[in-house]
């Protein structure tokens, strides 16, 4: 049935109005149909254990938490969910049996996005001052309870990384060598052993919230307004997390496209406005978290029935570059 939905939205016809050209866009877990004005998000009907979009039913329920959550820092660009309807055939928001749910949002210019202004040497520490800004104070503001906050526990952060290397061991020798997988696998459990009065005192402080989960330069438009968008909402545990594992996201990001420059300055500038001064020593271990979660992201590439094999190649090589970064943060660890 989604092969036939996604034939029927790269028609102009299926979203009635002049939607111009259709143009679609994948990622390992979603369509995005790009209108003239609009884009539209369709959720993979897969199931990754970390996620399950299997059912009509789930799609739909996380189409509608995507909605909420991103209002938070985009309220003008998440719209609505609409339904995909059959009858004799597919409309969004036409008539018949609902076939398909799709997160609504007005399509911003890709120029705008922050990894092409960062290409085009646009992207400078005035505009990263003000993201610093933004993020702090959205965490600041971010809901924080008792069982969020047990998402910062030793428990909890075990399980993430036992979950990391067990969904990235099927890739040992593809995008991640034998050795690299041991090293860091040896040094977090250091550093985790090491430093669980740290974590606890991190969740008595409040400083476990309900977060973005994935900011990272592809996921910010900078307009007349800075929209951050795209925050995880398909499974708690990747967004109910440290700040510090927040913002270090972008931070690794950075590094990846090898910016340090911006990246120190982003950190400097974040922990100045948050005056969270325990992030220095936390940094490492959570760049290294993010980096490998991207290596593990990509990965998955490799076996997606739906990408091409010239992008398999790019996923491969961006892959590995992803864990040797994190191979990088973890030997900073101490």
């Amino acid at each position: 049935m989604q092969d036939q939905i996604v034939k029927a939205l790269m028609n102009p016809d299926t979203y009635g109005g002049e939607p111009g050209q259709i143009q679609c866009i994948q990622t390992h877990i979603s369509f995005i149909f790009l209108t003239k004005r609009f884009a539209y998000k369709v959720k993979k009907a897969v199931n990754l254990g970390f996620l399950n979009f299997t059912t009509l039913d789930k799609r739909r329920y996380y189409c509608e938490r995507e909605l909420e959550l991103n209002r938070r820092l985009c309220h003008e660009m998440y719209l609505e969910v609409v339904p995909i309807n059959r009858s004799d055939v597919f409309r969004i928001k036409g008539e018949g049996e609902i076939v398909e749910y799709a997160v609504k949002m007005v399509r911003m210019p890709h120029e705008t996005m922050m990894n092409k202004l960062l290409q085009a040497g646009r992207v400078d520490k005035k505009l990263l001052a003000k993201i610093a800004k933004i993020i702090a104070k959205f965490h600041s503001q971010a809901e924080s309870n008792r069982t969020i906050a047990e998402f910062g526990s030793v428990a909890t952060l075990k399980f993430n990384w036992r979950e990391n290397f067990e969904q990235t061991r099927e890739f040992i020798n593809s995008t991640i060598s034998s050795h690299d997988y041991n090293l860091i696998q040896d040094s977090i459990d250091d550093f985790i052993r090491g430093n669980t009065e740290l974590f606890k005192e991190r969740m008595e402080n409040e400083r476990i919230r309900d977060c973005h989960g994935d900011i990272h330069t592809g996921n910010i438009f900078v307009t007349d307004k800075i929209f951050i968008f795209d925050a995880i909402e398909f499974n708690n545990r990747f967004r109910y997390s440290d700040v510090a594992s927040d913002a270090a996201f972008l931070a690794m990001d950075l590094d990846f496209k090898k910016r340090t420059d911006l990246s120190k300055f982003f950190i400097n500038r974040y922990k100045e406005y948050s005056e969270d001064y325990q992030l220095t020593k936390l940094l490492p271990f959570y760049k290294c978290y993010r980096a490998y979660v991207r290596g593990k992201v990509t990965s998955f590439k490799l076996k997606d029935i739906n990408i091409s094999r010239v992008e398999k190649t790019q996923a491969l090589e961006e892959a590995n570059a992803y864990f040797e970064l994190s191979v990088d943060y973890a030997k900073s660890i101490s």
